[in-house]
């Protein structure tokens, strides 16, 4: 069998490196990656008390929780695109566990004296813009669609988050990965008010 005869073969049945389709994969697996998010939003107030009954901000029971939380953020979204069980509640709801649990480690890291309070500011700022921008234009068949510098500063966000919670607080070079995951962060803001702003007035 020739290669391409081969590919044309794999692509019709759905085999790697072809997204399958959902039928190929069982119901209880399809439930999956939405199962992943809740989890996610289950791990954040494990993540606050961890992080409350931490030294100065330092904890590593807490920096695992929070780096779970991240690998979940990208299996999730990996399985629901490969086994194509994308769904409307996982479109919503997996930005906001990643928006709340980064929300919760910078508020917390702020308090611990750890955290500038322009990284909380622009942080805080930032995603409270985000869910109210699109708690107004969602009425209008506006559907949000999280674009690759999104998904690159929720990842930088929270490596640099991360490093900072496992760290002493005299390690400053975590900060270098947190202000870059903020600056991507800021810039897929506009990019996501730009697109926005184009679709409602088509």
């Amino acid at each position: 069998m020739s290669a391409r005869a081969s590919a044309e073969r794999e692509a019709s049945e759905g085999v790697y490196p072809f997204p399958m389709s959902a039928r190929a994969v069982s119901v209880p697996l399809q439930q999956l990656p939405n199962a992943l998010t809740v989890a996610r939003l289950v791990l954040i107030p494990v993540f606050v008390v961890l992080m409350l009954a931490a030294d100065g901000g330092h904890s590593w029971p807490a920096g695992i929780v929070f780096g779970v939380a991240g690998v979940t953020d990208q299996v999730d979204g990996f399985l629901a695109r490969r086994w194509r069980v994308e769904s409307q509640f996982g479109k919503i709801v997996d930005p906001l566990a990643d928006r709340l649990m980064i929300d919760a480690a910078v508020v917390l890291l702020f308090v611990a004296h750890r955290m500038p309070w322009a990284g909380l500011v622009v942080v805080l700022g930032r995603d409270l813009a985000l869910m109210l921008g699109y708690k107004a234009i969602a009425p209008q068949g506006y559907e949000l669609r999280v674009n690759l510098i999104g998904k690159a500063a929720t990842w930088v966000l929270y490596a640099g988050v991360g490093i900072l919670i496992v760290t002493h607080r005299s390690t400053h070079w975590p900060y270098w990965i947190f202000w870059a995951g903020l600056v991507l962060a800021v810039v897929a803001g506009v990019v996501y008010a730009a697109s926005a702003r184009k679709d409602v007035r088509r």
